[in-house]
């Protein structure tokens, strides 16, 4: 039997207690470490957890109109356009530009001279140009940050949210030119076209975009989208021709929405078709931005009334049917607002309704800002309150 001496006991006994006080303090900064990784992501995990066990709940906005400074009166019931940007409402009317707070409060009004006049706005900015006239300017509340003029007249114009315009014209030796100027009216990009443009889309931070032709094949109007590089003469890709009389295109991940009379369909980022979907009724509206997109298909016949909701290049969109015709669509912050003669719907795109807001048969279209929706009537702008 081995024999210890006092010494060696004590020894082996101050190891032990060294290694359990070691496990203790390993266990410690374990615990620590748990606790600080769960107070720094909070933000993520704490929404969640409070909603275990809670029945989830639609939010119903009441609809109330608001007072004080609403509703903006349009004079005359002439035909004005609405643009909601950077917490500023601009309005253009045949003759003004007006900037107004979400408030109602008239900040700015500048005289236009366009006579068929257009309005883009984008951060803050305006776009304004003649639809068929030789000259656009691009401005801000305070001041006209630049303007330019052509020689042939302007088929469409664009205004991305980095203040780069696009401006698409006529040609007398081509099917039409395009020119793209940066946010400080600087040439930065143009192109001699053999086919007519549709449309366009800004696409990764103004450094390229996304453009629509439209052609007739067999007796049909196909429409082709085509991605360029304002810092390559090469094209990225263009797409095959799809069935369809295309309206809006819009950039989603690498690749484009086009938005058609007839049917919709993604194109992916190699440029080939990824989704198609024909509407069975008549086109009504619709909306695409950060990939999801959203269209609005009316049958009076079969009194049928479908919202389609597309998260991304699914081959299947999410359908909704409506009561009532719908008349407007637009998509703001991750959701899809719908609007009938009855009131604004918020759907996200599982197809699940998130919100509710009544509204009067008055209203044909609107616009989102974060706290409000501005409900746009014939000859007068209302504004409600609005949670998701």
């Amino acid at each position: 039997m081995p024999m210890y001496d006092a010494d060696d006991i004590v020894e082996v006994k101050k190891r032990s207690k060294r290694r359990r006080r070691r496990k203790k303090f390993l266990i410690f900064m374990l615990v620590f470490a748990v606790i600080s990784g769960l107070w720094y992501t909070r933000d993520e995990w704490l929404p969640k957890l409070r909603g275990i066990g809670k029945k989830y709940q639609i939010v119903k906005n009441d609809g109330e109109l608001a007072e004080g400074n609403f509703p903006i009166e349009i004079t005359g019931g002439a035909e004005y356009q609405l643009q909601c940007s950077d917490d500023t409402l601009l309005l253009l009317s045949d003759a003004n530009i007006y900037y107004y707070s979400e408030d109602g409060v008239k900040l700015k009004r500048r005289q236009h001279v366009y006579t068929n006049s257009v309005l883009d706005a984008s951060n803050g900015n305006a776009l304004i140009y003649e639809s068929g006239g030789d000259e656009f300017s691009v401005e801000n509340e305070d001041e006209i940050l630049y303007s330019k003029s052509f020689d042939n007249p302007i088929m469409f114009a664009e205004l991305s949210a980095e203040g780069y315009t696009a401006v698409v014209t006529s040609s007398e030796t081509y099917a039409c030119e395009l020119d793209v100027y940066n946010d400080s009216g600087k040439l930065i990009y143009e192109r001699e076209c053999v086919e007519r443009i549709s449309d366009l889309a800004f696409t990764g931070e103004s450094s390229g975009c996304v453009i629509s032709y439209i052609d007739a094949k067999n007796g049909a109007l196909v429409t082709t989208v085509q991605k360029v590089s304002f810092n390559s003469t090469e094209d990225k890709w263009k797409s095959p021709e799809i069935d369809t009389l295309g309206l809006q295109v819009f950039g989603s991940d690498g690749g484009a929405f086009v938005l058609g009379y007839e049917s919709c369909a993604f194109v992916d980022s190699s440029g080939q078709i990824s989704s198609y979907y024909e509407y069975s009724g008549d086109f009504a509206g619709g909306d695409c931005k950060s990939g999801k997109a959203a269209v609005i298909i009316n049958d009076d016949d079969m009194r049928k009334y479908t919202l389609a909701l597309f998260n991304g290049n699914d081959e299947v969109p999410v359908t909704i049917e409506s009561e009532n015709p719908l008349k407007y669509v637009l998509i703001y912050d991750g959701l899809a607002y719908v609007m009938d003669k009855d009131e604004i719907r918020a759907y996200d795109f599982s197809g699940k309704l998130r919100s509710t807001a009544e509204v009067t048969d008055s209203y044909n279209e609107f616009r989102r800002s974060s706290d409000y929706v501005f409900l746009m009537a014939y000859n007068r702008i209302d504004r409600i309150d609005y949670n998701s």
